[in-house]
């Protein structure tokens, strides 16, 4: 069963925003100050290639730009961490410690809502990992997140549109988490027990003794978790596709049939009717084969396959979309604009796109925007044409 673009009313919402005058003023380049959520100072020790290292942005809009090597997606991944406690590049934390050394250190200045804020980032030499807002440590790291909303688009991120649905609902399931704090436990929990289930069929598997009652415990439990999901990720797929098409087609410059369509074993059935409906099949396949793990983001241009017929830049266009359509989401649902990271996406555009990209993140958007490049005067020019003001932080 599918949810096209097509399907339902958009969600009527109350969006939070900023006042006319304040985002007259971002846009005309008049900062008369600073963004709602601003970062106003990093200091890195031990991490990736700083052993100690400290910056001040004083800008709405900062570069970052020096030779392949030197930082520049360090820097952008350690602001990642204070948003989202976790590096966005790095699977395991192991990975962000400088080589030679046994833990990390990260603390950002923050302005939020005009108050000010001291976040802290550190891995103990045990592995232990410790987050903190205001010297008060968090007892789950979960609880931060969506305080300081984030946004970072990367080369990797391409992904997104070429890979398996995994990646999709990922994305998805990042942007809910940001603007909705039930929807993060509901999908804590609902992996936790998917997990559960799993190696309790595994074991069926491998054992050949099968415990159903406590099958029926799990799927008892996965229900409520599951339904929320489901019924949540249904409702913001409404209005949020259709945006992406309409942003897409702003980017593309020209009339192209994209198709955003939502599927869902549980748009036919609910869920518990789904697990009843697949459990021959999951102690088959030794795994659970139906939920909203199993849901799909399907993209195609016409009857074809977006990721087999679309070009580079229809994939990077798609990509944009995708990105900045989640910003707005997130401005709505905060009040404010998220943290924008761009990290490296200059790259296959040419001039006229990538200052039509600046006009949208820079002056058309109201908060705090990073932007690595190895090539420092293309984007100095390009932001000075646009009258965006600006500071430069070049690493050697």
């Amino acid at each position: 069963m599918e949810l096209s673009t097509q399907i339902g009313p958009a969600l009527s919402r109350q969006p939070k925003r900023l006042s006319v005058q304040q985002l007259d003023s971002f846009a005309a380049g008049r900062l008369s100050c600073s963004p709602m959520l601003f970062f106003r100072a990093i200091s890195l020790l031990q991490f990736k290639n700083y052993t100690n290292r400290a910056f001040e942005f004083n800008e709405a809009v900062t570069g970052i730009c020096g030779n392949n090597g030197q930082g520049k997606t360090n820097l952008l991944d350690a602001l990642h961490y204070l948003c989202f406690t976790k590096s966005y590049f790095s699977r395991t934390d192991g990975h962000a410690v400088q080589e030679g050394q046994k833990g990390f250190r990260i603390e950002g200045r923050v302005s939020l809502n005009e108050k000010q804020e001291k976040a802290v980032c550190v891995l103990r030499e045990t592995g232990k990992k410790e987050f903190s807002v205001n010297d008060q440590p968090y007892d789950k790291f979960s609880h931060h997140i969506g305080r300081y909303p984030c946004v970072i688009i990367a080369p990797d991120d391409a992904v997104l549109v070429t890979g398996g649905s995994e990646e999709r609902r990922k994305f998805i399931d990042s942007l809910l988490s940001q603007a909705d704090a039930t929807y993060l436990q509901h999908l804590i929990s609902y992996t936790k027990i998917l997990q559960q289930r799993n190696s309790l069929l595994k074991s069926f598997a491998e054992t050949g003794q099968r415990n159903f009652a406590l099958l029926d415990v799990l799927d008892e439990q996965l229900l409520k978790p599951g339904q929320y999901i489901f019924e949540k990720r249904k409702d913001f797929l409404i209005s949020f596709l259709p945006a992406v098409r309409h942003t897409y087609h702003e980017i593309a410059q020209q009339p192209e049939d994209l198709r955003l369509v939502y599927e869902s074993q549980l748009l036919e059935n609910n869920l518990a009717e789904c697990l009843q409906a697949s459990r021959q099949k999951d102690l088959y396949a030794a795994r659970t084969t139906a939920g909203p793990h199993r849901d799909e983001l399907e993209i195609s241009l016409g009857a074809q396959p977006f990721k087999q017929i679309a070009s580079q830049g229809q994939r990077k266009s798609l990509l944009f979309a995708l990105k900045l359509t989640e910003m707005d989401v997130l401005k709505e649902e905060k009040g404010f604009p998220p943290l924008l990271l761009l990290d490296d996406v200059f790259e296959k555009l040419d001039e006229s796109r990538i200052s039509n990209l600046l006009q949208r993140v820079c002056r058309d958007n109201a908060g705090q925007v990073f932007i690595t490049d190895t090539n420092e005067e293309r984007l100095k020019k390009h932001l000075d044409d646009l009258a965006i003001a600006h500071q430069i932080i070049t690493l050697r």
